[in-house]
């Protein structure tokens, strides 16, 4: 249920890469989905449920139980979101345009040169450097969207010396991370000039594969720690799901999330046979069995119907689409002005800032293509979920904690442009449809329509 703090919620999406923005998207949306088939999950037939249970009147009440004035700052977080990734987008810009205008980048480059004759080691020195401004200079605007307002909505539970040490591990993993990646990414620049758009396409879908492959084991555990859930009523209903789906574990994890965040969270993360699932504990506190059996069932949705994999396949399209794209405009601005900022071509390392500002644009406007993406398969972890957890209640219940900080119900345009996942009222809605022909548990009681 995934922007910096946008995408931290409740599984039901969360990289750290480059530019930041994109990588928090990216990466965590890929650890957390994981995913043979529907029909795994579909139960036994059941009776139908009778016909005096209205879906939609169930659905309009599970909603008009939410405060107006809760429902009012909801709504004001999620349209703020808006901006905020407007802003992102701008600010990202205009640091990559700062960095090419006053030729900051080319002396870096430079600098770089004059310590080294190794090309790639010259990557090396510029990407460190490279990302220590860019993050310099995008601070302010981090620290506005991940503490300030966090903490104006009521979602954050982090100090401030807490936050910023976090912020500061992930700024050294970057430090660490991102400079290899580099290195290679400019080795393909180098050697393929022409043709670095196709070759390069793989690289990152490789970069990305391996983090998501390391991140659970080395990354996350920088952040959060992760023990084993004793409580066997919550435990074995989570384990007894997963059999009944072929998810090959044995444990369930509890992450403790609320030293940072008010929000619940779930995932069922792992790729070629590995799987782990984990809850953080603000969902176990927060929630009941119902709802947890019905966050969980969506979570092994993504799993049993290899989202990651699929997800990697779309992603590896547009990376190519967006590549290929960013290749002309490279060598046009290039043409135009690179004597102007002192970037020689694609393989000068003083060209990164322009590229990173093509991407930008193209991820900006982008933006409704990767939404959709994601919504859809998040749609369809939903029916999953349905099946098999046979908690429509549940559903609707952990969907109205969602809706403290997500819009319950947008318009159908700002849905499709702004949405990761569909929207609150829509995944009632489909709750209670599936109720209203799937008793849970078989049995059914008309009033249970109400919350």
């Amino acid at each position: 249920m995934a922007m910096a703090n946008r995408s931290r919620t409740a599984g039901l999406s969360l990289a750290r890469g480059w530019p930041q923005s994109a990588r928090v998207k990216i990466i965590l949306a890929l650890c957390l989905l994981s995913a043979s088939s529907l029909l795994a999950a579909v139960p036994s037939p059941v009776p139908s449920a009778p016909a005096s249970f209205d879906p939609a009147a169930a659905t309009q009440a599970w909603i008009d139980s939410i405060p107006a004035a809760e429902k009012a700052r909801s709504d004001s977080y999620f349209e703020g979101g808006y901006w905020i990734l407007l802003w992102d987008f701008l600010i990202s810009a205009g640091i990559s345009l700062l960095l090419l205008t006053t030729r900051i980048s080319a002396r870096l480059r430079d600098y770089a040169e004059r310590k080294t004759n190794s090309k790639s080691l010259q990557v090396g020195i510029y990407a460190i450097g490279y990302l220590v401004l860019t993050t310099i200079l995008g601070f302010p605007m981090v620290f506005y969207e991940n503490f300030i307002r966090e903490h104006q909505y009521g979602m954050a539970t982090q100090n401030f010396p807490g936050w910023f040490w976090d912020w500061t591990k992930g700024l050294m993993i970057d430090v660490i991370i991102m400079p290899f990646f580099l290195m290679l990414l400019y080795a393909v620049f180098r050697r393929a000039p022409q043709r670095w758009w196709a070759i390069g396409t793989a690289v990152v879908m490789l970069f990305l594969v391996f983090i998501v492959i390391v991140a659970p084991i080395f990354l996350e555990p920088v952040f959060n720690k992760y023990t084993p859930l004793e409580d066997a009523k919550i435990r074995d209903p989570i384990l007894q799901m997963a059999r009944a789906n072929q998810i090959p574990v044995t444990k369930v994890y509890v992450v403790d999330a609320s030293r940072q965040t008010k929000r619940v969270s779930a995932n069922v993360a792992g790729l070629f046979g590995t799987a782990r699932i984990a809850l953080n504990d603000n969902l176990l506190k927060q929630s009941t069995l119902p709802e947890i059996r019905a966050v969980m069932g969506h979570e092994m949705g993504h799993y049993v119907m290899n989202h990651v994999i699929k997800f990697f396949a779309f992603l590896t399209l547009l990376t190519l689409i967006a590549f290929g794209f960013t290749k002309i405009a490279f060598d046009w601005a290039v043409r135009r002005w690179g004597a102007e900022w002192g970037v020689r071509g694609i393989g000068d390392p003083a060209g990164l800032p322009l590229l990173a500002l093509i991407l930008a644009v193209i991820g900006f406007f982008g933006t409704p293509v990767t939404n959709t993406l994601t919504r859809v398969q998040e749609a369809e972890a939903d029916a999953f979920g349905l099946n098999a957890a046979r908690e429509p209640d549940g559903m609707a219940k952990a969907m109205l904690k969602l809706s403290a900080y997500r819009k319950m119900q947008p318009g159908s345009l700002e849905e499709f442009v702004f949405y990761d996942h569909p929207s609150g009222q829509t995944r009632i809605r489909r709750a209670m449809d599936w109720k209203a022909a799937n008793p849970p548990n078989g049995t059914f009681d008309p009033k249970v329509g109400k919350p």
